[in-house]
């Protein structure tokens, strides 16, 4: 499912040989990965079984079904990005599907060199079908400890804390509902609220703020999706919910003043290449901002948004980084330790200093290794 990102046509041996030493270096790397979605990363084969399994899409072939989760290299907008989802968003409406995709999730996270991943999902989404909210977040729970449980026997440390996501284009109400939930649900793993969606069809964050309120009164920290439609305006409007990270928000280079505002609220931007291409954000990777706002002192973080719908990997968007975006591994190196400066390890600074010393062991031993 992996689009090739650094390989290059017509490559002589040597270029190819560069291309392979970054992919190990990067996949060593132990990375953070902080924005992510559930539904746009189910395993499609997993899919197909669970969909046969549950009488759905029984019109289609396994292939379609499998080819209906992975957005087109470029779309239209947001809005035929966000197509992707409905194949996955109707199969995972039941407990055993939610912690099938969240265990299998985490083993792939272990298998790209992620250590530690906050997963986010919209409980309302997945509870179309039965389930009650808390029932939603509790499953999706479970499976992640199972896959980190799977994971730590076979050697590898995964550590995986949850955001839940509102919808843009739900009822207040509902927003409210799910912030009510997620704060409750604080001993599942529950770290953040969101807010995503339709920009264009819901632009106003108003309705959704006491939803906000709610979440950051009970303890949660709060991101929200802006910038994938309507410009640096869009992520300028999304300040009002007092997020500590945007969830996008690459359109902000665009705007000196708004860049400065972040710099000096210390607002990070969880930045994913790949799905912002895909979303006609920028016309090529060359063209993503985020080395200008890197250059500019904007604080981002890298991510690939959705593993299956942009058929991408974390090892993946840093090869962009250092490839079409010019990126150099000690720029990689930094945003990995900004991305756990920022993780939601509000209550638990522990994870935060274990982390951190062990991706600072793993940078001294690289570099001795090196020198060598």
């Amino acid at each position: 499912m992996t689009r090739p990102t650094s390989t290059r046509e017509g490559a002589d041996s040597a270029d190819l040989a560069a291309d392979a030493a970054d992919r190990a270096w990067v996949l060593a790397l132990p990375k953070a990965e902080l924005h992510l979605h559930l539904s746009g990363s189910v395993r499609p084969l997993t899919a197909v079984r669970l969909a046969r399994e549950r009488g759905l899409f029984a019109a289609l072939p396994d292939a379609a079904i499998a080819a209906r989760m992975v957005a087109p290299v470029r779309c239209r907008d947001q809005a035929e990005l966000l197509d992707a989802f409905a194949v996955p968003v109707a199969i995972l409406q039941d407990a055993e599907a939610l912690s099938v995709a969240a265990a299998e999730l985490v083993a792939d996270l272990a298998a790209d060199g992620v250590r530690y991943a906050e997963i986010r999902f919209a409980p309302a989404s997945h509870a179309r079908r039965g389930l009650s909210l808390t029932g939603v977040i509790a499953a999706v729970a479970a499976g992640v400890a199972d896959g980190v449980r799977a994971t730590a026997a076979a050697g590898v440390a995964v550590d995986v804390r949850l955001i839940t996501i509102a919808m843009r284009t739900d009822p207040p109400e509902r927003s409210l509902e799910v912030a009510v939930t997620a704060v409750a649900a604080q001993h599942l793993g529950v770290v953040g609220f969101d807010l995503a969606g339709l920009e264009a069809t819901a632009p106003d964050l108003a309705p959704h703020l006491p939803a906000f309120g709610h979440a950051r009164d009970g303890g949660l920290a709060i991101t929200v999706h802006a910038g994938e439609w309507g410009g640096a305006a869009q992520v300028r409007a999304a300040l009002a919910v007092t997020p500590r990270r945007i969830a996008h928000g690459g359109p902000a280079a665009d705007d000196p003043a708004l860049m400065r505002e972040l710099i000096d609220r210390g607002i990070t931007l969880d930045l994913c290449p790949t799905s912002n291409v895909q979303a006609a954000l920028v016309e090529r990777l060359a063209d993503h901002p985020l080395p200008r706002l890197l250059r500019a002192g904007v604080p981002v973080t890298l991510s690939t948004d959705d593993r299956t719908v942009s058929a991408t990997t974390l090892t993946d968007e840093a090869l962009v980084a250092l490839g079409p975006l010019g990126l150099s591994r000690a720029d990689l190196i930094d945003l990995q330790r900004h991305a756990l400066r920022v993780a939601f390890l509000h209550h638990d600074e522990a994870l935060r200093a274990r982390l951190t010393s062990d991706l600072e062991s793993w940078i001294t031993a690289y570099e001795e290794t090196d020198r060598r």
